[in-house]
Order: C-alpha cells, then structure tokens, then sequence
C-alpha cells in the first residue's frame, strides 16, 4: 500500500541565483555536491538521469525555468510508487540565494522507514551543496562512489571502524581533523563539516568526502576536484573494504 509524503526545506547559499542554478539544474554541478554520476537534458520534457553503482535511474524534467525552478519527476512504478523533486531559487540581497527544496510523492509498504530516511538525508545533502557553493565556486567535480556491505557488524562497531579509517575519535565531531590514505592517491588530510549517527563529512583543500552509513552498508559518494582523480573510485573501494574487513 503507498502512502504519500512531502518534504519542504529552505535554506540560504552564499551564491548568485545563476551560480546555484548551475549547481541543480545541470550535470556537472550536481555532480558536485549530490549523489552519483548525473545527466540534464536541458529543457521541460527532458530526461535527468542518475547512475550510482551501475544503476541508472531517469526523471521527467517537469519545469525547467533558469534561474527561477527546476522540477523533475519518475515514472510511476507498478504500485504507483514514485519520487518528484522541486528547486525553487530566490535572489537576496548580498549575492546570496535562497533554496526552497520540495520533495514529494508515494512511498511503498515501508513508508515510515524510507520517510525518515529522506527527512534526515537532505539536511545532510543541502550541507554538502552549502560546503561547496562556499568553498569551491564555479568548479566542477569528478564524483566517486564506493559501497561495502557490513553484514552482521552492529552499527556501532561500524562506526567505530569508519572513525579509525579516518583516524577520529569517537564520537565523531564537527571541526576535527580526518587522515586517511588510500593507496596509490594522496592523503586525505581534512576537516569534518558534518558528523552525525548516519554521515560523516570531511572537507579537503581539493574535495568533499561524505560517508554514510546506511542498514547493512555503508556507502561513499566523494566529490573530487583536484587534478589527482585516475584510479580514485577503486582505491577508495579497496579503503573501505579493508576498515570494515
């Protein structure tokens, strides 16, 4: 049985409308602070698209507005099941922009979990676009992703693997140093922007690094905007691997 949901947040960007239109109507810049790799075709009835881990998935543009809205929608699944997502984009005063962030639609049987999981996400994501609107304007960033299971481990036990990997105390807290070195890349020598029982986020002088820590997994989704990159999602696959090994 589907249940419906909405899910409204607003938050203010130390950014131009344009710059932040960039940042969530178009691939690259979504690359930059959301989740996976991401294609826009650039007009209402157009396709966006998402590929994270080899899975693709595709939204209807639905309103396509530069620097005013960006909307799109999924195909409804066999139940009625589906996701829309809207960005509303208002100029202030200052250079600055405020986000409206509207997500809505059904949620299968299980829609109490998955709600609270989309209510905690997006604080967590709507970070990660403020970390790099304020710290790496007008780049673009080569997305990694990585996941391992962690079969029986309890959650506690993986967080505190995930805190040793990056060389943190536990519990972790915002404004601590992370260390971590995958092989064959450089060091990761950064500063926790974000720390909670779910995510970890660590900022770099050349990248985002946002760690999640989900039911039976743990994922990566990295934005990297350095010029060291080759060979980064598989070094960080074999990192995680190994901590929670």
């Amino acid at each position: 049985m589907t249940h419906p949901f909405d899910i409204e947040l607003e938050t203010t960007l130390p950014a131009g409308p344009e710059q932040v239109w960039e940042a969530i109507a178009t691939g690259p810049g979504i690359d930059s602070w959301f989740m996976g790799r991401n294609e826009v075709e650039g007009r209402e009835g157009g396709v966006a698209a998402m590929e994270t881990g080899g899975r693709r998935e595709e939204a209807v543009i639905t309103a396509y507005e530069p620097g005013k809205r960006f909307a799109t929608r999924t195909p409804a699944a066999e139940d009625g099941r589906f996701m829309a997502f809207e960005y509303l984009i208002e100029a202030r005063d200052g250079g600055s922009t405020v986000l409206r962030v509207v997500h809505s639609g059904l949620l299968g049987d299980d829609w109490q979990d998955e709600y609270d999981a989309l209510r905690r996400g997006w604080p967590f994501h709507l970070n990660t676009l403020q970390q790099y609107l304020t710290h790496f304007p007008g780049r673009t960033a080569v997305p990694v992703f990585a996941a391992v299971p962690t079969g029986e481990r309890s959650a506690q036990d993986v967080r505190a693997a995930l805190a040793r990997g990056l060389s943190l105390p536990v519990p972790v807290t915002v404004g601590a140093r992370a260390q971590a070195g995958p092989a064959n890349l450089p060091p990761l020598d950064g500063e926790v922007v974000w720390a909670s029982d779910e995510n970890v986020e660590v900022r770099t002088a050349d990248g985002i690094y946002a760690f999640y820590q989900g039911p039976g997994i743990v994922l990566m989704f990295h934005h990297l905007f350095g010029p060291a990159t080759d060979g980064a999602e598989a070094a960080w696959q074999q990192w995680l691997a190994g901590i929670l090994g």
